[in-house]
Formats: structure tokens, C-alpha cells, sequence
């Protein structure tokens, strides 16, 4: 009966875990400080099209208005 308990772990053992899920909040704000970097009104438009309802695009829309001056 241990011989069966090890062969079931060892048969887990090899099958490849799952990643752990990725915090959407980091993904939008490596997004918001890539458009940034790029520093196009193409850039932040798109990422206020793609994140629209997130705080950061606020501080997209206020890069924009800054751009215009």
C-alpha cells in the first residue's frame, strides 16, 4: 500500500504546474508606462481606448492635454 501511495506522487510529479495568475492591475500599469515611454498621441489613445474605465487612463487623458499645450 506505500508502494501505490509513492507511485501516485511520483506520477504528479511530472506533469507541469500552472503559473500563477498575473495581477491584471501590473499588466494595465506596465501598459499605461509603455505608452508613456513611446510619448505618441497614438500611444495614450490607444491605451484610454483599451482601458478606458481604469484611474490610470485619467492620468493618460491629462498626459494628452499636456502633449496639446
Amino acid at each position: 500500500m506505500v508502494q501505490k501511495a509513492k507511485a501516485d506522487d511520483s506520477s504528479k510529479a511530472g506533469r507541469p504546474s500552472m503559473p500563477m495568475a498575473r495581477d491584471p492591475a501590473a499588466a494595465v500599469a506596465e501598459e499605461y508606462e509603455a505608452a508613456r515611454r513611446k510619448g505618441t498621441r497614438e500611444a495614450l489613445e490607444l491605451f484610454i481606448a483599451r482601458h478606458g474605465d481604469d484611474p490610470l487612463a485619467e492620468r493618460a487623458r491629462a498626459d494628452l492635454q499636456r502633449m496639446s499645450r
